[in-house]
């Protein structure tokens, strides 16, 4: 039996070796980058993980840079400066439109999607001690963190709270720099828009008291009917200071892929991510949701990379409109 099992597990293991070796490669980089966001928020570490991920499976070199988040890492993807980046859908639109405040009226179609991440929330965090537990209770000219500029956050936030009659003061930055600005009492509040949970608001909960503040159900339809999201519950276990689920809205995020990159490289990415489920779970918790069939969740957005297109199709049984996919 001991005989056996080394054989399979060799037998196997010159499979995949064989598999690896005979991969199209041509017009492959040889090296990679991932764009993400500020440090502290969930695409950096989400986008540093498969990014890490991609690299030790496939033998190249590659891993996340910092960025402003998904309003540059479309025009970076879009330029080919990155290979590789993570937008949400918000940005995405306005940046095929041409209304991306970077390079207002390019229309960024060269930045293709390549896979389904996850459901970026929107939720609100203060500290207990400022007494605030409800939009409405948000003071009149609140200094409110929103972000890196040009992030999902930045982006939408501010016009959400415009929506919902809140005044404050704007205030940028990368969430942990934000997240001890409200913990020295330089912010009154952050309005966050990431990947749950936000390293920075789990980071908080171990230094300090701090209040995950939810929507109403009037606050959260008001905001559903004006904006591009959904209605969305951040999980009580999420945060060791929620007790029950949170009421929120959420905006989807996909991964995407410069349009000319090789379909092969962009196919065996996509094969490496979707693939191998429980690792990308142990990157972070909201890759719970990167899961084949969440493929149509792009909407006719962004048009499918060929490579990406195919493994779909093929590995998820999706049926992406041939107008859809890039090229033809």
């Amino acid at each position: 039996m001991k005989t056996a099992a080394i054989f399979a597990a060799t037998a196997l293991a010159s499979t995949a070796a064989f598999a690896e070796a005979h991969l199209d490669r041509e017009g492959w980089p040889e090296s990679f980058t991932v764009g993400t966001a500020s440090q502290g928020g969930t695409y950096f570490s989400y986008g540093s993980g498969w990014a890490n991920l991609v690299a030790d499976e496939l033998g190249l070199t590659g891993g996340g840079e910092v960025t402003g988040g998904p309003m540059q890492n479309m025009a970076l993807v879009h330029t080919g400066d990155a290979a590789f980046g993570m937008t949400t859908m918000g940005p995405a639109r306005e940046s095929i439109a041409g209304e991306n405040p970077i390079a207002p009226g390019l229309e960024m179609t060269n930045a293709c999607a390549m896979f389904p991440m996850y459901q970026t929330p929107f939720s609100v965090t203060a500290l207990a001690s400022s007494g605030i537990e409800s939009i409405s209770d948000i003071p009149e000219g609140a200094r409110i963190g929103f972000g890196p500029a040009g992030s999902t956050s930045d982006t939408y936030f501010p016009r959400m709270m415009d929506e919902l009659g809140v005044e404050y003061e704007r205030r940028n930055g990368g969430w942990s720099d934000l997240g001890g600005q409200l913990q020295d009492g330089l912010l009154d509040v952050i309005a966050f828009a990431a990947g749950v949970p936000v390293p920075a608001v789990s980071q908080l909960e171990v230094q300090t008291d701090v209040n995950i503040i939810e929507f109403t159900e009037e606050e959260q339809q008001k905001i559903t009917e004006a904006f591009p999201v959904s209605e969305f519950e951040i999980p009580a276990s999420t945060y060791t200071t929620l007790e029950e689920p949170a009421r929120s809205v959420s905006m989807w995020n996909f991964a995407i892929a410069n349009c000319d990159l090789p379909a092969s490289f962009v196919n065996a990415v996509v094969d490496t991510v979707m693939s191998d489920h429980e690792r990308m779970v142990n990157i972070h918790r909201a890759a719970t949701s990167t899961v084949p069939e969440n493929w149509d969740k792009n909407n006719g957005v962004l048009p499918w990379h060929p490579g990406a297109a195919q493994w779909f199709i093929e590995n998820a049984g999706a049926d992406i409109p041939e107008d859809q996919i890039h090229g033809n």
